[in-house]
C-alpha cells in the first residue's frame, strides 16, 4: 500500500455485488460519495456489477451517471470471471489508501471481500473476516450467541436433504417451535426469501422460497414485540447508540417494507424504560464483542411487554443510506453523517495498524 499523502486520503468505495442486495449496496454507495468530507478523501467508486464483473472507476462512474439520471438503479448485469480477472481494477485498488467495502449480502458482507482486502494488505471500514461470516451466516451467529449467554429466540436449521424434503425429525423440530414461525435463509440480508408460516401447509413453499437464496434454512420461532436497533460505533472500546424502533404497517419487517414502502414508521430514539433501554446497549455491545466486530454494526431485538430482551442478529454490515437506521442512531447521538464517515475509516486505519503489529 502507498502511503497517504499530505493531502488527502485516497478513499475507494467498493459496492455493488452479486446478492440481491445490489441496489441497496448503490444507494448507500452514492450517499457515501457524497457525504465523504472532499477536504479529507479523494473518493474514487469501484463498482460490481450483479454478474461479478468489477468495473473500473472511470467506468463506474459512467453507471453511476445513469443511475443519478434516474434511468436504472443497479450499475449492471455483465457476467464477471472472479475478481482476478480484472489486473486493471484491482491495479486501480491498489492505489487506494483506505477501502470503504459498502457490499451487502453474499459475496461482500460475508468476510470474502474482506478477505480479499487483507491478502491485499489494504486497510479498510468494518468488521474483519471471521465476524462479517459468522454476522452472515444466522446458524454459526446463534450458536455464538449461545456461547456468550446472549438470550434470543429458539430455532430450528435445516439444510442439504432436510431443505429439500424435510424428513420427519426435521418436522418435529420445526413443529417444536410452534406456529406462525419465520423461515429465513441462513445466509442473506434485507429480509430477502424470509416468509411467515403460518402452520405446517404453509411451511414447505416458505422452505422452498427461502432454500432459492441458500442451501441453509433457519426456522424461527415467532416473538411478539417491539423490533429495536441499537447502532455500535468504536474497535476494543465500541459505543452504542441511543435507539431506534421499527413499526412496519406491514405483518413483518420485509424487504418491500425496509426498501419500497415508506409506510413504515422510524421512530428515534425509541421511546423505551431507560433500565430497558440501557440493558438493550449493554446486550448490543456484548453481541458485537461476541462477534469479534470492529468499526461498526447495527444489532436487532425484540423487546416484550414484560421487558425482557432477545436478541435477533448482528448486521456487520448495515444500510448506509441517508435515511437508514445505523447513520440516523448516530445523528441522534449528534455525529453527522459525513462526521461518521470519517470516524469509521479512522477505526478501520487503527485496525489494520494493531493487525500489521501482531
Amino acid at each position: 500500500m502507498t502511503a497517504a499523502r499530505a493531502g488527502r486520503q485516497r478513499l475507494a468505495v467498493v459496492f455493488g455485488g452479486r446478492s440481491t442486495e445490489h441496489e441497496v449496496s448503490v444507494t448507500s454507495a452514492r450517499s457515501i460519495m457524497r457525504e465523504a468530507d472532499p477536504g479529507r478523501f479523494e473518493v474514487t467508486p469501484f463498482g460490481i456489477t450483479r454478474g461479478g464483473a468489477w468495473l473500473t472507476p472511470d467506468e463506474t462512474r459512467r453507471r453511476l451517471a445513469r443511475v443519478e439520471a434516474g434511468e436504472t438503479r443497479g450499475i449492471g448485469d455483465d457476467p464477471g470471471a472472479g475478481a482476478l480477472a480484472y489486473p486493471d481494477v484491482l491495479a486501480a485498488l491498489r492505489e487506494s489508501d483506505v477501502v470503504f467495502p459498502i457490499v451487502h449480502g453474499t459475496f461482500g458482507e460475508d468476510g470474502t471481500l474482506q478477505g480479499m482486502l487483507e491478502m491485499a494488505d489494504l486497510p479498510y471500514v468494518g468488521p474483519g473476516v471471521a465476524a462479517s461470516a459468522i454476522g452472515m451466516d444466522k446458524e454459526l451467529m446463534r450458536a455464538v450467541f449461545a456461547a456468550a449467554g446472549i438470550p434470543q429466540t429458539e430455532y430450528a436449521v435445516l439444510r442439504d436433504g432436510d431443505v429439500r424434503a424435510p424428513s420427519a425429525e426435521a418436522r418435529s423440530a420445526v413443529d417444536a417451535l410452534g406456529y406462525p414461525c419465520f423461515v429465513k435463509p441462513c445466509n442473506g440480508g434485507s429480509s430477502v426469501g424470509v416468509s411467515k408460516a403460518r402452520s405446517r401447509e404453509d411451511l414447505t413453499e416458505a422452505i422452498t422460497e427461502a432454500a432459492r437464496h441458500d442451501r441453509k434454512v433457519i426456522v424461527e420461532r415467532a416473538v411478539e414485540g417491539r423490533e429495536v436497533e441499537c447502532a455500535i460505533l468504536g474497535n476494543d472500546d465500541p459505543l452504542p447508540s441511543p435507539l431506534g424502533e421499527i413499526r412496519p404497517r406491514r405483518e413483518f419487517y420485509d424487504y418491500q417494507a425496509k426498501y419500497i414502502d415508506d409506510t413504515t414508521e422510524l421512530i428515534v430514539p425509541a421511546a423505551l424504560a431507560a433500565e430497558t433501554a440501557s440493558r438493550v446497549q449493554a446486550l448490543a455491545v456484548r453481541a458485537f464483542r461476541a462477534l469479534d466486530c470492529a468499526g461498526l454494526s447495527r444489532v436487532d431485538f425484540f423487546v416484550r411487554d414484560d421487558g425482557s430482551v432477545l436478541c435477533i442478529e448482528v448486521n456487520t454490515l448495515p444500510g448506509f443510506t441517508p435515511i437508514s437506521m445505523y447513520p440516523r442512531l448516530w445523528q441522534e447521538a449528534g455525529v453527522s453523517y459525513g462526521d461518521l464517515i470519517s470516524r469509521l475509516v479512522d477505526l478501520g486505519l487503527v485496525r489494520h495498524a494493531a493487525v500489521r503489529r501482531a
